[in-house]
């Protein structure tokens, strides 16, 4: 674990610094993603590891003993959730978590300016953000496809969730800007619980825990780096809101996948998300992601 010291994500910032870490962290996405594949919502180094992973291919042991299970509830659960075996129900909920983010990303990417559009540096860093989101749905497919499912589709969600997720993208900066910060920090809460979480579903498979755990880390790396991000387009105000956020924002969005609940301790991941502040990240994951100065002891 990291020994270094941060203050908490919630820490207020001045304008001054705000600005200042919004050119360090375009800096720092540059180096890390590489070019920006805008066509394909792609970037290059992103695409280089993604083709590691698939080139050098990883499996289950021992296959999934009822792949039907995870077909027949991936989508929507339709089995009572505690018949499932728990690498099943893991898995299913990995697909859930990771839709809602490939779901939302569509309807923002729709709305953010072309890189060549770009009205200033906030809009090149929201293009490339937005990229290294498509690239986390296409590792998040790479997982199941280690574990053996190689017929999941990307489908979309209800009609009035893809509204929201439509309108969303499009509120004004003042309402938009704390709940996407929250909505960051709420996936950098769940990833490190993941983690654990596939040592004790996985155990008896260690190769595939441990693929799993790398694949993880590429997202987690780059999802920590975009909570700092987010926050730096909160103001003094709407930190505050956002800190309060944390729990209906946690809430409503976790009772909408029935496996987590089942699989975590979304108290524990309430606690964590109002509490972050980087010092519980793994080295190697803080050494290769970003963090606001003012974050910074």
């Amino acid at each position: 674990m990291s020994t270094i010291k941060y203050r908490s994500i919630f820490t207020v910032a001045t304008d001054k610094q705000r600005k200042e870490n919004f050119d360090d962290y375009w800096i720092f996405t540059q180096q890390h993603g590489g070019e920006l594949l805008e066509e394909e919502k792609d970037l290059l180094k992103k695409r280089a590891r993604l083709e590691y992973f698939q080139n050098n291919p990883v499996k289950l042991r021992t296959p999934l003993t009822n792949p039907d299970a995870f077909y027949r509830n991936y989508i929507t659960m339709v089995d009572d959730p505690q018949s499932l075996d728990r690498l099943t129900l893991m898995l299913t909920g990995i697909y859930k978590f990771a839709r809602h983010e490939w779901v939302g990303i569509k309807g923002a990417w729709n709305v953010s300016p072309e890189m060549a559009n770009a009205r200033n540096l906030q809009d090149k860093i929201s293009r490339v953000h937005l990229a290294e989101e498509f690239c986390h749905v296409r590792l998040f497919d790479e997982m199941l496809k280690t574990c053996g499912l190689e017929k999941v589709e990307w489908v979309a969600l209800s009609p009035w969730k893809e509204k929201v997720y439509e309108i969303f993208p499009k509120l004004p900066s003042f309402l938009l800007d704390a709940p996407a910060f929250v909505t960051e920090l709420m996936g950098v809460t769940f990833y490190c619980h993941l983690d654990k979480l596939f040592d004790d579903v996985l155990a008896d498979e260690p190769e595939v825990c441990e693929r799993l755990k790398a694949l993880l880390d590429e997202i987690t790396i780059d999802e920590a780096a975009h909570v700092g991000q987010r926050r730096n387009f909160v103001g003094t105000l709407g930190i505050k809101v956002s800190k309060w956020l944390v729990k209906p924002f946690y809430t409503l969005f976790f009772n909408d996948i029935p496996e987590i609940g089942l699989l975590f301790d979304v108290k524990q991941m309430i606690k964590d998300g109002e509490n972050f502040d980087f010092n519980n990240l793994d080295k190697h994951i803080v050494e290769r992601s970003w963090i606001p100065s003012y974050c910074k002891v």
